[in-house]
């Protein structure tokens, strides 16, 4: 009788019903095992095959569809730190053709940031570098398999760092003080101090060295550039927010940052002021910058894209108007700007949401850095 009324209460338990996704929380995507409900007023919204959110605006529960991905499994490299900056080239120590984290101490990693790297079965000799940053709630695997960067190192022998964020809700740190200086700890010095081991130790391109990201990862992405000019050569920000825009924390809330509604609103010099202070003293030039926007994003507002136009280009010293602009590039309902000598592009999405980059444009971005 006992043991009878051990196994209902096991049933009893495993039926219960599972915790609902609060808006804008995670609930579904490549490898996310969490509740797929979200809560009543929220419906959950597939943006990739790596990330699925609940949004506001349709009676809910609903649960997101299953989505099948292949990720390759992860291996771990350790290798020994030299005092050379010229590697045997290219990355001999990581296995080629599967995501392999990196044990080998890097640096400096105060937020516990983990990092993945992808080396292509055809890498080049002195290989250039891409820093690809998921959004929130995503993980460094759900990001390589989720967007189409992989294939194009696989095309073009490039190598590729998959930083994966391990705090807020696995969002990027892109709002404390320490993360937005040179060198001043959190996330960003975390990433920053493995692109560094990657140049010293594998014989990277240090003139090919550029970073992506989608959403939080976009946002993080404008962080790298400005704190860490020195390193990137390049930028492509697929859904993100100007450098410091951010204010109520890393992790979405609601109601949404005022930033990520679109009402923060700042003139070129004080966006190009927040850029240049993050690095005190740098003299040297900046990264050039690729900026992506939909018109429907529904959790960072498309007005958030002149925003950024308005920091790059004060930061390049160009006008904030476009010398040129082409439609139906990369896609029909995509347009293209470019600003100065090719320093800052913007592509708007008429109608695209916030699952960027979209199949088939991240060749754009590729493209725009020359790897």
């Amino acid at each position: 009788m006992q043991v009878l009324l051990s196994l209902v209460s096991l049933v009893v338990f495993s039926v219960a019903p599972t915790v609902a996704v609060p808006p804008y929380g995670q609930c579904g995507g490549s490898g996310y095992n969490g509740s797929k409900d979200c809560d009543p007023g929220s419906t959950c919204v597939k943006l990739n095959d790596w990330y699925s959110q609940c949004q506001p605006g349709a009676s809910g529960p609903t649960s997101v569809p299953t989505t099948t991905s292949t990720i390759t499994t992860t291996t771990s490299i350790t290798t020994t730190s030299t005092t050379t900056t010229t590697a045997t080239a290219p990355a001999t120590s990581i296995p080629a053709g599967a995501l392999t984290r990196l044990s080998a101490s890097f640096g400096s990693n105060p937020s516990n940031v983990a990092i993945y790297i992808y080396k292509p079965s055809n890498v080049n000799t002195n290989p250039g570098l891409l820093l690809a940053l998921h959004g929130c709630g995503g993980t460094a695997q759900q990001y390589f398999s989720g967007s189409g960067f992989k294939q194009l190192a696989d095309q073009r022998g490039f190598i590729i760092i998959y930083g994966s964020a391990a705090n807020d809700q696995n969002c990027w740190d892109v709002t404390r003080a320490a993360s937005l200086k040179h060198d001043g700890g959190s996330d960003s010095l975390g990433l920053a101090n493995a692109v560094r081991y990657a140049i010293t130790e594998w014989g990277i391109n240090r003139d090919k060295v550029f970073v992506t990201g989608t959403s939080s990862g976009a946002m993080m992405t404008n962080v790298m550039t400005a704190v860490y000019p020195d390193i990137f050569k390049g930028g492509a920000v697929f859904a993100g927010v100007a450098m410091s825009c951010l204010s109520k924390g890393n992790a979405p809330v609601f109601p949404a940052d005022p930033c990520a509604a679109g009402s923060v609103n700042r003139t070129p010099q004080q966006w190009g002021d927040l850029v240049r202070g993050a690095y005190p003293g740098y003299a040297g030039g900046y990264p050039k910058l690729q900026l992506w926007h939909g018109t429907s994003d529904p959790i960072l507002n498309y007005t958030n894209l002149n925003e950024e136009v308005k920091q790059w280009t004060n930061v390049h010293s160009i006008s904030q108007t476009a010398v040129s602009t082409s439609a139906g590039v990369p896609k029909s309902n995509w347009s293209k700007s470019v600003y100065g000598a090719g320093q800052v592009e913007s592509y708007t999405g008429q109608g695209s949401g916030h699952g960027l980059p979209e199949s088939g444009t991240e060749v754009s971005a590729i493209d725009f850095f020359g790897l």
